[in-house]
């Protein structure tokens, strides 16, 4: 059943009542887009949502009041509309995992991104479905929103529709969105319409024509922020600024029961099941590589034997596949209108990759992306919502180190690994062999409730073998043991910095180390285990920023500045990481 005009505008009303009461009750939220955002939402719910099949993110995430009353209106499960804002109720912004929300919004942008990464699974996926995006003018001025759009007309999603909520307003004022966002939006590849916002006849003849379209989508809705309140068009109404009376007059204007009646109809409307992919981890033997190896390659070995065996991931690179080795031998590059692929080449867009990687993900997909770790800055609030949401990206980030070398210090990263290991949720792995490399690609594809990152060098360094009997689940092992009698130091490292640990190990007889694969994982073991591992003095050496291994550590060997260009091996050096002086610095820790 379509519903017409009439119909259409009740049930905007009665979901518009049911999100100011929402925020009365939480004396907190945005009141705006709920009085100039309803229609739309409606229409798109009433009369073009298949649900289970088609996907809608409200990338404007400060209206989350209005979507959960939507949602509640349509059936899903949705808890007390007075809980909103409340500690044990819904968020304040909308969560992935809540019954009918796809993507957690809120950061402006990020829904835009996500959006992308739901229509193009569905194009991998072979679903005939549209992926629906409410954005705001907030959303457009965010550099991730045309970095992911951009992708999208490049690959002709024709599935994606775009719906701008256009007041021309945001918090400071005038919305210092482009002079011509239709024109912009014309040039990436969109084909592009305008109607009223409060319209619903017009959004519906759009959207009849939206979902027939061969290319993407994008909808101008004329808007008017704050509608029928006393600061309609005023940029204080974009959060809670009216009165408490106004509010009632408000809801009581709105509250509508043949609405309210019309929405019960599209709550007994079936459910499609929402597909997810199942990924098969086939058995690996790991093959015999070079003593002298990055691990870079040792990556791009095992993942070309992973998806040869039929491991179903979707890979791709921010413009750097040579360099971070995700391209394998079974590699098909997905493109427009042929996404028969496992491939993408996302350009040059690190932010809207992890954004797009995300909606993917969400949509049961897994997406494997990756770039230098220097630029996984472009890439953080993507990664941190992702490690919010729960969704298993895997992140595979090259160029570890100051031993990156000639490229300098814009090139090396220093504060990136730490910051990485700070964010909750997130695994991140820094691998020094063979054993390391494949354990932490198996636990990435296997955890289907975090998302990881595996950290990989570019030089070339000594292998270190991993004793058969280490348990790599707790984080960190001895990986070479002292010479003689219980050690009475020991020195912690990760990655390239393994066989240079082991090395100034090696001239004592009472030194041991202990490689730190995923220092997250350490952390939560029991007191007992760590003080079993970490015996007498514990020195650290990391070629990153050193003040987080303090909370280990009696003495770091780490990087505090940022780099210097020259060949990685003089850098290395330059920077303390020799053998001589870290040596000097272990005599002064045991005396």
């Amino acid at each position: 059943m379509k519903f017409n005009a009439k119909q259409l505008q009740q049930m905007s009303n009665s979901a518009r009542s049911g999100a100011l009461s929402a925020v009365l009750s939480a004396h907190s939220g945005h009141v705006g887009i709920i009085l100039d955002a309803s229609e739309m939402m409606t229409v798109i719910f009433a009369n073009h949502l298949n649900r289970g099949i088609d996907r809608f993110v409200l990338s404007a995430g400060h209206g989350a009041a209005l979507l959960y009353s939507v949602l509640k209106l349509s059936g899903y499960k949705i808890g007390n509309l007075n809980t909103f804002r409340k500690i044990g109720g819904l968020p304040g912004h909308p969560e992935f995992g809540i019954d009918g929300v796809d993507a957690t919004t809120g950061p402006l942008g990020q829904g835009v991104g996500n959006a992308v990464g739901f229509a193009l699974a569905q194009k991998i996926r072979g679903v005939h479905a549209h992926t629906f995006c409410v954005v705001s003018d907030g959303d457009l001025m965010e550099g991730v929103s045309f970095e992911s759009l951009s992708l999208a007309g490049r690959l002709n999603l024709d599935n994606l529709i775009v719906l701008w909520d256009d007041n021309k307003l945001s918090i400071d004022g005038i919305a210092q969105t482009d002079l011509d966002v239709n024109a912009r939006m014309r040039s990436l590849g969109f084909n592009v319409m305008s109607v009223r916002g409060n319209d619903v006849d017009a959004i519906d003849h759009a959207l009849e024509r939206a979902e027939k379209s061969t290319r993407p989508v994008f909808i101008q809705c004329k808007n008017v922020l704050g509608r029928g309140c006393k600061l309609e068009n005023d940029a204080r109404a974009h959060g809670f600024a009216l009165s408490d009376t106004e509010m009632l007059s408000l809801i009581s204007k709105n509250m509508d029961s043949d609405g309210l009646h019309l929405w019960a109809t599209v709550a007994k409307r079936p459910f499609a099941p929402k597909s997810k992919s199942v990924i098969a981890l086939p058995r690996i033997k790991l093959p015999k590589t070079p003593d002298n190896i990055s691990t870079r390659e040792l990556s791009g070995i095992y993942l070309d034997l992973l998806m040869r065996m039929g491991c179903d991931l979707i890979t791709g690179s921010a413009d750097l596949a040579e360099n971070t080795h995700v391209k394998t031998s079974v590699s098909k590059v997905i493109s427009a209108n042929k996404f028969n692929g496992n491939f993408i080449n996302y350009g040059v867009r690190e932010h809207g990759m992890a954004a797009i990687a995300n909606g993917m993900t969400a949509d049961g997909l897994r997406a494997v992306v990756s770039t230098f770790l220097v630029f996984s800055d472009y890439m953080k609030p993507s990664i941190r919502i992702a490690a919010l949401s729960g969704l298993p990206v895997i992140y595979v980030f090259s160029h570890d180190s100051i031993a990156v070398g000639e490229d300098g210090p814009t090139h090396q990263p220093i504060e990136q690994l730490p910051s990485l290991r700070l964010i909750p949720n997130l695994n991140v792995y820094r691998p020094c062999n063979m054993t390391e490399v494949a354990y932490a690609w198996n636990e990435s594809i296997r955890d289907g409730e975090h998302p990881s990152a595996i950290v990989l060098s570019r030089q070339k360094f000594k292998q270190i073998t991993t004793p058969s009997d280490s348990n790599l689940a707790r984080g960190g092992y001895v990986i070479y043991h002292a010479k003689s009698g219980r050690a009475k130091t020991t020195l912690v490292a990760s990655g390239s910095e393994i066989p240079l640990a082991v090395e100034i190990a090696s001239r004592f007889k009472n030194v041991q180390v202990v490689s730190m694969l995923n220092l997250g994982a350490f952390r939560e073991q029991d007191e007992k285990f760590k003080k079993e591992i970490l015996r007498g003095c514990v020195i650290a050496i990391e070629a990153a920023a050193p003040s987080p291994w303090f909370e280990f550590a009696d003495a770091v060997i780490g990087v505090d500045k940022f780099g210097k260009s020259g060949k990685g091996e003089d850098v290395y050096r330059e920077y303390g990481f020799d053998v001589d002086k870290i040596i000097s610095e272990i005599k002064k820790c045991i005396r």
